[in-house]
Order: structure tokens, then sequence, then C-alpha cells
């Protein structure tokens, strides 16, 4: 009962700041991206695995706070066998919400302190589909906390969100369906950021880092472990050079550093945790 009450606050939260966000806006970048590597990993797979990565993003700004979503869609290589059979990669779509209500703008009194220009609420949802051969994530999952925006170029948030995470997976191995299972609420530390910078071109590091506590007993009884996933990258505007506005094309390298991936311990897991390096291309309108 009382882990309903946390997720239908959660909920009346998302609601809220949602409610809030549909206003019209301030400012707005959406932009389509694609990503490619070879070293990509997954819990209980020891080989490496190259994904195609398509990407969908928008941001945008209104009068009380801020609105971020993304959508990736994922193309594994049959490293990642498919459900559908050995021989062709699994296919995932990840889609993420946020938005951010600055308490400052709300209440029509600045919130500026010690390097902090505003204070937030961040409510929001993750979710996933994928079509992996062993697990077949359902992930659904509601976030809300706090967040201060830090007083950088460009933007550096940092919140501490309550997760509410549950999964139902299909093993097509054993032909087992696991019910919708709700994991203990757990919190997150998260940072997100893009800072631009000169180095004789224009440059901006951007990136995320997430610090997952333990989410309690997993689906099938086992213990779940803390996470660290750290995606970063260095991005180069090159709009310059193709006489398109300011950061209309932008291509970078990326990393990514997931220990305990999904909450799976690294332990005698291979592919717990992932070192992946990454080709990143970006084009904003």
């Amino acid at each position: 009962m009382f882990k309903q009450t946390l997720a239908r606050g959660a909920a009346l939260a998302l609601l809220a700041t949602a409610a809030c966000g549909a206003q019209a806006a301030d400012w707005s970048d959406t932009s389509i991206g694609y990503r490619y590597g070879t070293k990509f990993a997954e819990p209980f797979n020891p080989v490496d695995i190259k994904k195609n990565i398509f990407n969908l993003t928008h941001a945008s700004g209104y009068k009380y706070g801020s609105n971020f979503f993304n959508a990736d869609m994922l193309f594994s290589d049959k490293n990642d066998p498919s459900s559908a059979g050995a021989s062709s990669g699994a296919h995932e779509v990840y889609v993420l919400y946020r938005h951010t209500l600055d308490l400052g703008k709300v209440s029509g009194k600045d919130i500026k302190f010690a390097g902090v220009r505003g204070v937030g609420l961040t409510a929001g949802f993750d979710m996933n589909t994928k079509t992996d051969a062993g697990y077949n994530s359902k992930k659904r999952m509601l976030v809300v906390g706090p967040t201060l925006m830090v007083d950088v170029p460009g933007f550096l948030n940092v919140s501490l969100l309550a997760l509410w995470e549950s999964n139902a997976p299909y093993n097509t191995f054993s032909n087992t369906r696991t019910p919708r299972y709700d994991y203990d609420v757990h919190p997150m530390l998260n940072a997100a950021w893009a800072i631009p910078f000169n180095a004789g071109i224009p440059l901006s590091f951007e990136g995320f880092a997430n610090f997952i506590a333990s989410k309690g007993k997993n689906e099938f009884g086992g213990d779940t472990a803390r996470e660290t996933n750290i995606d970063m990258q260095i991005m180069y505007d090159m709009s310059g050079m193709v006489g398109a506005g300011k950061n209309t094309f932008k291509v970078g390298v990326e990393y990514q550093y997931w220990k305990n991936k999904f909450g799976n311990s690294d332990k005698g897991n291979p592919g717990a945790t992932a070192k992946t390096p990454m080709i990143r291309a970006e084009y904003h309108f």
C-alpha cells in the first residue's frame, strides 16, 4: 500500500509538471542523430556487440521551466540475438521524458546561491521495449525529485531523483513470462550537461551521469547491484563548413561507461559492465 501511495504521488507530480510544460515554448531545439560502436555489452553475454543507434531529441523552455524528450532506436548485430532467431540482432526502443519546473520562476523570486543559478522540481518517465532472445525487457519507470541548476556556460543540472521502476520480461529460451514486477523505490543521483568551449574550433562537452542505488530483489529473487552509467561526448559544430546556422550540424566522439548494467552485478557476469567508444552525428532544426 505504501509503495502504491508513493507511485501515485510520483504520477501526480509528473502530471502537474507536464501540465505546466504544455505552455508555449520560448525556445526549442529538435535534432535527429546517429551513433555507432562495436564494444557494447549486455549482461550474461560474454561477447562484444555492434550497435547502430538512431535518436530523436527535443528540448524546449517556457516561462516556468523546461522539457526534455529523447527516443533511441537501437539495432544490435547477431551477437545480441533477436527473439526471432539467432541469425538476426535484437531491436530496442528506449524513450525518456523529463520536465523541470523552475521554482524561482514560479515564485517570482530568484533562488541563487554558491554557484547555483536556480532550483527546480524534475519529474518524468522512462520506458523501453526490446526484442532480445533472453530477456525481452518491458521497463516502465517514474522519476521525481529536486534539481540544482549550476551556474556554468551552457547548462549543468544535478538532480536527486526517486525511481519507481518495474519490468515484465519474457524469456524465449524457457518460454517463461514474468508478471509485471515492481522493484523497491530507490534513489538516483543524476547530472546532465552541455558546456560549450573553444579550442580553435567550436566544441562542446555534453552528456549525463547516473549513480543508481540498488533496487532490492529482482523479479527472480536475486540481489541487485548499484549502477554507474556515465555517457559523455565531445561534439564539433561543423555548421560553418557547410554554410549552415550555428549548432545545425555536429559530429563527435562519445564514450559510455556502464557498471552493473540494469542492476546486474558484474561479479562473474560477462557483459554487466560496458566500456563503449562511439562516433556520433546530429542534425538540429
